[in-house]
């Protein structure tokens, strides 16, 4: 019997410290994890590599999360849950709106990411 492939994750955050730790524990979880710092390594990497899920930070150079996230919706089918740390009631709703499949706000523990992208995964082979 032939082992399932690992999901890909691909972080895009502009923090290497954030980086990092999603990295981790996504990592610990058993997913495959690639990371970029912007829009523009983020559309990089989208157009060499299939992706399963993206975890976008709204605070980037260049292009923000929000933007990125409206040309991943006109061109892709990948799911996209937000990671900011604009917690405010407008921005979560505007993130969902604008197309997230979730919103998480920083600080965030690993253990409720690592189930947030689970269940993000779940509803995308539903």
């Amino acid at each position: 019997m032939r082992a399932a492939p690992r999901r890909h994750i691909l972080v895009v955050d502009d923090d290497p410290e954030m980086r990092a730790l999603l990295a981790a524990c996504l990592a610990a979880a058993g997913f495959r994890v690639t990371e970029a710092v912007d829009g523009s390594a983020m559309h990089a990497i989208l157009a060499r590599t299939d992706i399963d899920l993206v975890l976008l930070d709204i605070g980037l150079p260049g292009l923000d999360g929000l933007s990125l996230l409206r040309e991943i919706r006109c061109n892709r089918h990948v799911r996209v849950i937000i990671v900011s740390g604009r917690g405010e009631l407008l921005d979560r709703v505007v993130g969902l709106e604008v197309g997230a499949d979730d919103y998480v706000t920083k600080p965030f523990h690993p253990q409720e990411m690592v189930a947030r992208v689970r269940s993000v995964l779940r509803g995308a082979t539903a």
